[in-house]
């Protein structure tokens, strides 16, 4: 996200407005393409915090799933310990009022849906942080191409201090070109 003072864009509205009152054609241009910037700089960021946004809930999404999943994994080792415990009963030939081999069978079922969730869970974690990540990367691009506009705003409003030059404008243009084209791409 941009951490441009909002004072700054006031200074850029300014100069824009002194050039208007010129009244060259060139300087009204100037200030007109100023104040689109900063509109494309204000959606761009507006983007850029929502992609924040949301690799933030897919992150802890996933933090909660992980949780979940160790506790599957953990209830899934219990169940495999009783398993092999009724087995070594089993064998030792335990108590004659308890089937040792049905209960190892038993548990060795629910060990396998236990593991089967566990699985599942893992798999969505992994698609919650691949998601996260999709979301990172589209916010570095765009906090990117923000920064771009942002540059040719004041790069842009040079033309209007420098009284009608050409090239600063030319610049800004060009900057801004390649930031709304960056913005674009995050989305691609």
């Amino acid at each position: 996200m941009s951490d441009e003072a909002p004072a700054e864009h006031f200074e850029h509205a300014e100069h824009a407005e002194h050039a208007a009152h010129d009244g060259s054609p060139f300087l009204l241009k100037v200030s007109v393409t100023i104040a689109i910037l900063a509109v494309v700089a204000a959606t761009v960021g507006s983007l850029e915090t929502l992609e924040t946004a949301a690799t933030l809930t897919e992150q802890n999404a996933a933090a909660l799933l992980q949780n979940k999943t160790s506790d599957a994994w953990a209830f899934f080792q219990a169940k495999s310990l009783k398993k092999y415990a009724s087995e070594i009963a089993n064998r030792l030939g335990g108590s004659p009022s308890t089937n040792f081999s049905e209960e190892a069978a038993r548990y060795a079922a629910e060990s396998k849906d236990i593991e089967r969730q566990a699985n599942e869970l893992e798999h969505k974690v992994e698609d919650h942080l691949h998601k996260a990540e999709h979301h990172e990367h589209r916010h570095l691009v765009l906090t990117t191409a923000v920064t771009l506009v942002h540059v040719a705003i004041a790069i842009t409003t040079v033309a209007i201090i420098m009284k009608g030059r050409k090239w600063p404008w030319y610049l800004g243009m060009g900057l801004a070109a390649v930031g709304a084209v960056l913005a674009g791409y995050a989305y691609l």
